[in-house]
């Protein structure tokens, strides 16, 4: 797993929506963007951290921040996640993986004795030219936006 670091350039992506509509890098050139990486929709500790974010939103805003989610799950799910938590920023489906690997979250985890593939809770703020600013490793998913803002 070779993630990206503060200092490192995004490499441009393009991904669908919860709704299946193209949503790339590039169309946040120009904006501070916050993209945070979950291992799965509507699971107890993705919600609280997506609910958290919704619920900050404004403040995120104020900053200058836009918002992404990411995860490997499908349009369907994403969609039913957003929807049903009313968050106000797109969650993309990266199901092929690319972001995940861009990104540089997608590696082996352990849980409960088991070892397997899956996505690593992490959070990369970035600057208007898609340069790597913060990294946050441990998301504190009932406090995430706090992270963010310190």
């Amino acid at each position: 797993m070779n993630t990206l670091k503060v200092g490192d350039k995004v490499a441009d992506f393009t991904s669908k929506d919860q709704d299946g509509n193209a949503v790339s890098l590039a169309d946040y050139k120009g904006k501070k963007l916050i993209v945070f990486f979950y291992p799965k929709a509507s699971t107890p500790g993705c919600t609280a951290e997506a609910c958290n974010l919704r619920d900050n939103y404004k403040e995120l805003q104020a900053e200058g921040y836009e918002l992404l989610g990411v995860s490997a799950d499908s349009e369907k799910r994403q969609s039913n996640f957003k929807n049903k938590y009313e968050f106000p920023f797109p969650l993309l489906a990266d199901e092929d993986h690319t972001i995940l690997n861009i990104f540089g979250v997608w590696g082996t985890k352990k849980f409960m004795g088991k070892v397997y593939d899956g996505i690593h809770r992490k959070t990369f703020l970035i600057d208007e030219a898609g340069v790597v600013t913060k990294v946050i490793d441990k998301v504190k998913t009932k406090d995430h936006a706090a992270q963010i803002l310190e």
